[in-house]
């Protein structure tokens, strides 16, 4: 059974989904993110992605107070992304109750560092965030591309030991317009044992069945739930 993984991404405080990355294409959902995370949990969902947007686009942490209220008045298993530059980052994501943190610029930007802290926290609690746009990394809150070719590099982090990867196809993000299921295939040929998950363009429930189908772990969503295209009654036939 493939794992849902609604996300809320956080601009201002608020609950926002951004298009294809760009901070321009912002639309509010919700003032109260919590008001969210409480009723995916109602509802049966166990775990939440929570991606800083302000800190993703920044040197450090932002919102890290909106993660603490989800994670003290919820019992959501939650995944935080957004800013996590320092070793201060990673202790201010912990201590505000995320029980994994996904880290995808500094796996770039400063792999030394991103290994140590794949050492000392263990790969339990680290995703690698495999943004991609032509099967190309993208970081910064994809607001820079680099030269670095997608399968490559998961190969350079699986043999350091990771094993959890999300991964994005930009060009498919916040487009509902499907998501990018021969991509991920070719990543499960490519590392069988992977705990991959899926992000970008879910718009029905039929992609989650098809990313299901496909034998994909795991798919992060939102602005499919948030545009009222996948309702709550929907993910029933996934609990």
């Amino acid at each position: 059974m493939i794992e849902l993984i609604p996300a809320i991404d956080i601009i201002d405080g608020k609950c926002v989904r951004l298009s294809q990355g760009d901070y321009n294409s912002k639309k509010i959902y919700n003032e109260n993110p919590l008001e969210v995370a409480k009723e995916f949990e109602a509802n049966g969902i166990r775990r939440l992605h929570v991606v800083d947007l302000d800190g993703a686009a920044s040197h450090h942490i932002v919102n890290y107070r909106v993660l603490d209220m989800i994670a003290s008045r919820t019992s959501l298993i939650i995944d935080f992304g957004g800013g996590i530059k320092t070793d201060e980052d990673m202790l201010i994501a912990f201590e505000n109750g995320a029980q994994m943190v996904t880290l995808g610029s500094v796996a770039v930007k400063n792999p030394d560092l991103f290994k140590k802290w794949l050492h000392q926290y263990g790969a339990e609690k680290i995703i690698l965030g495999a943004d991609a746009k032509d099967k190309r990394i993208a970081v910064s809150g994809w607001m820079e591309d680099s030269s670095l070719e997608l399968i490559p590099f998961l190969h350079d982090y699986t043999k350091e030991g990771i094993y959890k990867v999300l991964c994005t196809d930009i060009s498919k993000d916040g487009m509902l317009q499907g998501p990018s299921i021969a991509l991920y295939k070719e990543i499960m040929k490519e590392f069988p044992e992977m705990h991959l998950i899926a992000s970008g363009g879910v718009s029905c429930l039929q992609d989650l069945i098809a990313l299901e189908e496909a034998g994909i772990p795991a798919v992060v969503f939102g602005k499919a739930l948030y545009e009222g295209r996948i309702t709550m009654k929907d993910l029933n036939r996934f609990m």
